[in-house]
């Protein structure tokens, strides 16, 4: 990871994941149909996961748990953690009272024994962590040898396409980002990394590096959005998509 961290001014009201709690259903709202988020970042990362059938899978950060429940579909035996109470509330009620939820940080050590899980999903939750030193040596930890972690960050070119007055591209840096969640407005606090900081952090923590993705969106989008996919066949950059292999 880059030593040179910049914070980005004017970052007030800062909301770190935590906070979810007070916009859990409207983020829950938002993003089960969203063109990010349901034709995005879930459909790549359940197609880069392949043939889950019997596989122990650890979901983390997992929200109301769309992307759990799709896991789940297709045979896989699924943990969820999520440190916000009121999105695990939310799993809850969407996945039936047996479903494996716990309320975890991945800022803490997690509560599961090594080589627990088959797999991990990190999707859309490490943007959000400003060291990726202890939670990478934690996801390394409770994977098997052999496990993969599945991960979906913020593409760093996109932020500094988005942001050309915001700091450096190769500086690591903390940023506030505007979003409205079902009519709800909210500002978050992600960390920016450019490419290079990206995958050091994960051969630091030990992972081999096996994709590096930056798929189209999901069959339907163009239907469901056509002003923001023109074609069926329209790509677009947002996020980056990683398997990691842990030997």
């Amino acid at each position: 990871m880059s030593p040179d961290h910049e914070r980005s001014s004017g970052l007030i009201g800062r909301t770190p994941t935590a906070d979810y709690d007070g916009f859990a259903e409207a983020y829950a709202a938002e993003t089960e149909s969203s063109l990010l988020n349901a034709y995005y970042a879930r459909p790549a990362i359940v197609d880069l996961a392949g043939d889950v059938a019997g596989r122990r899978i650890l979901d983390v950060g997992c929200g109301a748990g769309p992307l759990f429940e799709a896991l789940r579909d297709r045979g896989a035996v699924v943990t969820g953690i999520d440190p916000s109470a009121k999105m695990l509330e939310l799993a809850r009620r969407r996945l039936g009272e047996g479903a494996a939820l716990r309320q975890a940080d991945l800022n803490d050590p997690l509560p599961f024994p090594d080589g627990a899980f088959d797999d991990a999903v990190a999707c859309l939750v490490l943007h959000y962590l400003e060291d990726w030193t202890a939670p990478l040596a934690e996801l390394r930890r409770v994977l098997a040898p052999g496990g993969r972690l599945i991960v979906a960050v913020n593409h760093p070119w996109v932020y500094k396409h988005t942001n050309p007055e915001g700091g450096s591209y190769f500086s690591t840096h903390e940023y506030g980002l505007e979003c409205n969640f079902n009519g709800q407005n909210v500002l978050l606090s992600q960390w920016h990394r450019p490419l290079q900081a990206v995958t050091g952090a994960f051969i630091d923590a030990g992972f081999r590096i096996a994709v590096i993705s930056e798929p189209p969106p999901a069959s339907g989008a163009h239907e469901r959005f056509p002003d923001d996919v023109k074609t069926p066949d329209s790509a677009f950059l947002c996020f980056l998509f990683l398997v990691l292999e842990a030997p």
